[in-house]
């Protein structure tokens, strides 16, 4: 699937969403091993809930480190500078993989870093960019409708690597 492209299982009949997710603080703190990557985000609109997926090259499911909470401001990591977003919410996602190799050249490195993937038309997601990536963590700020529920967890592949996935639900 391209970057930013949405799945289209918005709207399915008779599908009861019954979310229970919360929306306090979801972390790992197991730190990832070798010499893994940020590879790319993506998004996706479900019946239920907008979805971003990070991929990370490199790194099996259950060494990937990761912090996603609400915050007042999302920041740039190293310079602690605000990161504009749009929406009524924002979260903080903190990923212990660098967005660059062992030799400093980026291996994530979006056209627009503000809007790292399309997300017009999704209930939720408002806005997806990446706020830096600085000492082998990676951030990015998600712009939502409103402080909903979310969940988080990571999953095995593409290849050798990982996903972590980043579900907001669309309403409590």
């Amino acid at each position: 699937m391209p970057t930013g492209a949405a799945s289209a299982s918005v709207g399915a009949a008779g599908i009861s969403c019954g979310v229970t997710w919360g929306s306090l603080e979801k972390a790992r703190s197991d730190s990832h091993v070798g010499d893994g990557t940020i590879s790319n985000v993506r998004s996706g609109r479900h019946a239920c809930f907008d979805r971003v997926v990070v991929d990370i090259a490199g790194i099996a499911a259950g060494k990937v480190g990761h912090r996603v909470r609400y915050v007042d401001t999302v920041t740039q990591p190293g310079s602690g500078q605000p990161v504009p977003l749009a929406g009524g919410a924002r979260l903080q996602v903190d990923v212990t993989v660098p967005a660059y190799d062992s030799s400093g050249r980026p291996t994530y490195s979006p056209k627009d870093r503000s809007k790292v993937v399309d997300v017009t038309g999704y209930d939720t997601l408002r806005q997806v960019a990446v706020a830096g990536s600085f000492e082998g963590q990676t951030t990015f700020g998600v712009g939502v409708r409103a402080r909903l529920p979310m969940r988080v967890f990571v999953l095995d592949g593409p290849g050798s690597g990982s996903r972590l996935v980043i579900d907001v639900a669309h309403k409590w």
